[in-house]
């Protein structure tokens, strides 16, 4: 083992030697030190919290499409309270339980953004009510209902753009599905500011286009989670993610040996 530590590889749970560019492979972390062994006695909870993005993002990506006709996303509430918040939750806890920060951070934030918006999409809460009138009963075809929306979704823009930067330090195939994210909520921003201000034509097209742009998203976490499976059920593929890791400084040495070697410098 020490040997191997040497040589900057790692052994998993099963006692498989694994270097630091698979670790962040399959767990999207950079390999840091760690205190405890809980890499070695838990399963990799990356890919859990991968499904329940997929699955709440293709289902989200479709309707924004129209789809077969679908409309309107209170048939599918299911998907914005347990199927997305709860896997990513669990995923949530058990990667802050073996000490992968940046994964903890991601599946925190989508547990967050699922839940949050299915708020919106339960007309039992009658969110629009203040806001309502003679011709808009519900009032979620008002002005500043919608411009409240809009901005919301412009906050969360700026929130995954910041998480796309580190991203950026794992892999490409990650680091595309930050930044299109990113994206995807300023469009879809843009959309409730075109209801805001009654052109729903415009914003019929903006929402098809963050639809489209968040089923390459479905698409690639997909691909990420089928990699991560693979790896951890032992299937051998050589798919490629686009590493990222090797352009910047290791990081499987502790803070304070990084701290001594860059005084040195």
């Amino acid at each position: 083992m020490a040997g191997d530590e040497e040589k900057g590889l790692y052994k998993t749970q099963t006692g498989i030697t694994m270097s630091p560019e698979l670790f962040e492979k399959l767990y999207l972390t950079p390999k840091v030190p760690q205190v405890g062994d809980y890499n070695k006695r838990f399963a990799n909870p990356t890919a859990l919290g991968f499904v329940g993005f997929v699955i709440s993002t293709f289902t989200f990506a479709i309707i924004c499409m129209g789809w077969g006709g679908a409309q309107g996303f209170s048939p599918v509430v299911g998907i914005f309270f347990f199927v997305g918040p709860v896997l990513l939750t669990f995923a949530m806890v058990f990667e802050w339980v073996m000490g992968n920060f940046f994964p903890m951070m991601v599946m925190g934030l989508f547990s967050v953004f699922w839940g949050s918006f299915g708020f919106l999409q339960l007309p039992t809460l009658q969110l629009g009510a203040p806001f309502a009138t003679a011709d808009d009963p519900t009032g979620l075809s008002s002005r500043e209902y919608n411009a409240a929306v809009a901005v919301y979704l412009i906050v969360w823009g700026f929130a995954l753009f910041t998480f796309f930067i580190f991203t950026c330090k794992i892999n490409a195939v990650f680091a595309t599905i930050f930044l299109l994210v990113s994206v995807v909520a300023w469009v879809l921003s843009g959309a409730y500011w075109k209801v805001s201000w009654g052109d729903y034509e415009g914003a019929g097209r903006l929402q098809k286009g963050g639809g489209a742009l968040l089923f390459i998203v479905a698409a690639l976490g997909w691909y990420m989670c089928f990699i991560i499976m693979a790896g951890e059920m032992r299937i051998t593929l050589n798919l490629p993610v686009g590493d990222l890791s090797h352009l910047w400084p290791r990081t499987d040495v502790e803070l304070a040996t990084t701290e001594q070697r860059e005084h040195k410098d």
